[in-house]
């Protein structure tokens, strides 16, 4: 067995910790970055199914997402906006399309005036939130026992309102049923991307795209890091003490003075540790669960809504595919539409065939777009929840009163074992954005960590 020596250990080589390993490099720490997969990138990954370059994993950018903004400039990368001329399609409770533009749904007077004024007070809730410690807020522990369905429903009973703010945290971000997570988790959610308004609005958070995909961003981090990145090694045992940690896998040992863990929470049971964590982070781990989505992607022969003067952009808390958008890439002839189907619907459509998943998915796709939507030349499911290294989509969450029992501890270090991840983050929570923010944040703290250390050995001398 190999055996090597570093200042950090880096496991998971997706944006987070391929960042936090560039910086720790720049700073003059050496890196080791051990990789489950046979490929980086983790939840990030662009591919060519069928002759189409799909995003089977994150692909938007967003106005406010500076982080990454910053790393697609540094690298070099080129991005392309969202295609959203014409207009947007909503199918209401009676199952009949509608079209509109603008951001406000084509429902009646008296809902639309309950949307707007629950979204007001959503607005002012959470400005009072720091996306860092959403824990701190006076109310955050009354706001953490009551699920985001159950206050909905206390604000209003019009149901096709609670339905349709309900989902902008739920199916379309969180992944999970309203009734599952709390209305702090919801005003998490908003925070981290500014506000509510900018979480419901799809020209804010599903803005731009990079040419060529955004896997780049890590297979670039990972090109400057070279043979310190080592794929196919899945971590099976961490030693750690004062002294530092010992990483064993199948076929390396790496010695390291610090440890990140830079890969999805759900997976650090997968490691053994030595001794075991602490009782708090054995606590912490089992209230944070992923949500689950599946990301379809059909390509056709044109982008054939647009000759409808359709923008692609397509709504409805009441169809099996809650949302859907143009996802045509960057120069391409063809067309792709990509749809989403989370939480219950999700487990319902798994237990079908894949021929009948197929037909049900684009059924209710051709309620939006027409029947030529049911007609793709190529067809996937991104189905993030059979991921041995993932287990879901798109990040994790606390169950109720998980958030304000325990989120203060999720970054706090383990001895020498720092974490960070896109589920871990304030600003671009569950986003790229936020992963590549945690690493920033968790290589500063190694580095000032580090130097900290070096002076009082030096001074002990």
């Amino acid at each position: 067995m190999a055996e090597i020596t570093r200042d950090v250990l880096i496991v998971g080589a997706g944006a987070a910790g391929l960042t936090a390993a560039n910086d720790l490099r720049k700073a003059g720490l050496s890196v080791a970055v051990l990789e489950a997969r046979d490929r980086v990138g983790g939840r990030l990954w662009t591919d060519v199914i069928d002759g189409a370059m799909l995003e089977i994993g994150g692909q938007w950018v967003s106005p406010d997402q500076d982080a990454l903004k910053d790393a697609i400039d540094e690298l070099g990368l080129e991005t392309f906006s969202r295609y959203r001329e014409g207009d947007s399609v909503y199918v209401g409770p009676d199952g009949v399309a509608a079209r509109f533009t603008g951001e406000m749904f084509p429902v009646t007077a008296e809902t639309e005036k309950v949307i707007a004024e629950i979204t007001d007070r959503l607005d002012a809730m959470v400005a009072e939130i720091d996306p860092d410690r959403p824990w701190e807020h006076p109310n955050a522990a009354e706001w953490d026992e009551i699920s985001w369905d159950a206050w909905l429903r206390r604000q209003t009973d019009d149901d096709e309102a609670v339905r349709n703010l309900a989902f902008a945290t739920g199916s379309a971000m969180l992944t999970k049923p309203t009734h599952a997570f709390s209305l702090l988790q919801s005003l998490l959610m908003a925070a981290s991307a500014g506000s509510y308004s900018n979480l419901v609005d799809a020209d804010f958070i599903l803005d731009q795209r990079v040419v060529g995909g955004l896997q780049q961003v890590p297979l670039l981090l990972a090109e400057r890091l070279g043979d310190d990145v080592h794929l196919g090694q899945p971590v099976r045992s961490l030693q750690w003490g004062e002294d530092g940690v010992t990483a064993t896998t199948d076929d390396l040992t790496v010695t390291a003075r610090f440890a990140i863990l830079a890969h999805a929470p759900v997976l650090y049971n997968r490691i053994s540790f030595i001794p075991p964590m602490p009782r708090r982070q054995h606590q912490l781990h089992q209230h944070l669960s992923m949500g689950f989505v599946i990301k379809v992607h059909a390509v056709y022969d044109r982008p054939f809504w647009r000759e409808q003067g359709l923008s692609g952009t397509a709504f409805s808390p009441y169809e099996l595919s809650h949302e859907a958008y143009d996802n045509t890439n960057h120069g391409d002839e063809r067309g792709t539409l990509v749809g989403f189907v989370s939480d219950r619907n999700a487990d319902d459509v798994f237990a079908m065939s894949a021929e009948d998943r197929k037909q049900r998915i684009l059924e209710s796709l051709s309620h939006y777009y027409g029947p030529e939507a049911m007609n793709p030349v190529v067809y996937y499911e991104s189905d993030w929840g059979s991921e041995e290294w993932t287990r879901g989509a798109y990040a994790a969450s606390f169950d109720l009163g998980g958030l304000h029992r325990y989120g203060a501890d999720l970054r706090t270090p383990v001895g020498p074992i720092h974490f960070a991840c896109s589920d871990l983050a304030g600003a671009g929570y569950q986003h790229v954005d936020g992963a590549i923010r945690m690493g920033h944040l968790v290589a500063s703290n190694i580095v000032e960590a580090s130097r900290s250390a070096a002076a009082t050995a030096g001074t002990s001398r």
